[in-house]
């Protein structure tokens, strides 16, 4: 019998190399025209980082027994959201950094404007993708909906509102709770959505099995952040794919600055154990999702 962490291991390649095959599909092909700014797309999407939102994607729809082929297309543009939020964070005027992945952070390879452009159409992208791309069957009131989810998560109630407030929060002294508020916004949110969208992808969907995914989503949402928070503290710029340290450097509030790292990472504890709570009424197809949350929590450990 094969361990948990084996299983997830496998669960994560397959969803993995499931998600890079489709964006290298349907994201504009380097070649088409304006061709720098699609090649500056593909730079920033392709190639590198974990994809733990298209993995959840993958994860919820996977317990609903949702069709791949939607689930594809969702995963495909919750990765670009993501991917557009990580090249604007790293301007110079954002947050300055010059390496993501593990390699030159997109304007540094492209350039200032190109890489505005670039994360520009890369959100709008995402919303195409739900409109237009081939996803089965499904009607127009449930792509609808994922437009709608999608929107709300990246916009100024959600990841880019949570952005503004970290911006502002530079140098500030918060309490835990406005801590969490800007979390809950910033990377919360489109981890929420990311579980969500995976549900959306699914034929029937009760409303205690949407409440208990979403608290789940929730919940994994801020203990991705609390280890974020830790692994800037504890890991090397080569483990992180990015600068270590940048957040302390650019005198951003913490986990570890509020609670220190015991603290911090017992709330990363407190946060998976809810995640699992909320997932008792779900059978083992909702495992992998189980186990993200432990991965999640456990990243760098």
């Amino acid at each position: 019998m094969t361990s948990p962490a084996t299983e997830l291991d496998r669960f994560l390649t397959d969803c993995q190399q499931r998600v890079e095959t489709a964006l290298r599909r349907l994201l504009p092909d380097a070649a088409t025209l304006p061709a720098q700014l699609h090649e500056a797309m593909r730079y920033a999407v392709l190639d590198g980082g974990k994809r733990v939102r298209p993995v959840l994607v993958y994860a919820a729809g996977q317990a609903l027994g949702a069709d791949p082929r939607r689930l594809d297309v969702a995963a495909c543009a919750v990765e670009c959201i993501h991917a557009y939020s990580l090249i604007h964070d790293d301007l110079p005027a954002m947050d300055d950094d010059d390496l993501r992945r593990g390699k030159p952070s997109c304007h540094k390879a492209f350039g200032e404007a190109q890489a505005i452009l670039a994360g520009d159409a890369l959100q709008t992208h995402a919303f195409y993708l739900l409109a237009h791309a081939d996803m089965g069957d499904i009607s127009a009131e449930r792509r609808l909906a994922m437009i709608e989810r999608l929107a709300q998560a990246s916009g100024s109630r959600g990841m880019v509102g949570g952005q503004a407030i970290d911006l502002a929060a530079v140098g500030r002294q918060l309490d835990i709770a406005e801590l969490e508020d800007m979390h809950i916004h910033k990377t919360g949110m489109l981890i929420r959505a990311a579980v969500l969208l995976g549900a959306l992808c699914a034929e029937q969907v009760d409303d205690a099995t949407r409440r208990a995914l979403d608290h789940y989503g929730k919940c994994i949402g801020l203990a991705f952040q609390v280890q974020d928070d830790i692994l800037d503290v504890t890991a090397s710029t080569e483990e992180l794919g990015k600068q270590a340290g940048a957040d302390r450097a650019l005198d951003k509030p913490t986990y570890p600055s509020l609670l220190g790292l015991s603290g911090a990472r017992e709330r990363a504890r407190e946060l998976h154990q809810s995640a699992l709570q909320a997932l008792e009424a779900l059978d083992e197809r909702a495992d992998p999702l189980r186990w993200l949350s432990r991965y999640i929590v456990e990243r760098g450990t």
